[in-house]
């Protein structure tokens, strides 16, 4: 497995959110920079040394709803 791609998205509340596509990782935090560290600590202890990913690809999405 050469990557692992997270849904990143803007909390309501502040901060973000993380889940792991296909895999039952879930982590948040209240900057990117710590949701960064966050999803790498998350994956280190997810897998095991021999099967664990090389990247994390945070994919970001953004909601906003603008009146016209």
């Amino acid at each position: 497995m050469k990557e692992i791609i997270f849904l990143v998205e803007e909390d309501p509340e502040g901060g973000y959110t993380a889940q792991a596509l296909g895999y039952s990782i879930y982590t948040e935090a209240d900057t990117w920079e710590e949701l960064k560290i966050a999803a790498h600590d998350a994956v280190l202890c997810h897998f095991e040394d021999d099967v664990r990913p090389s990247l994390l690809r945070l994919h970001a999405i953004r909601q906003e709803v603008v009146l016209v």
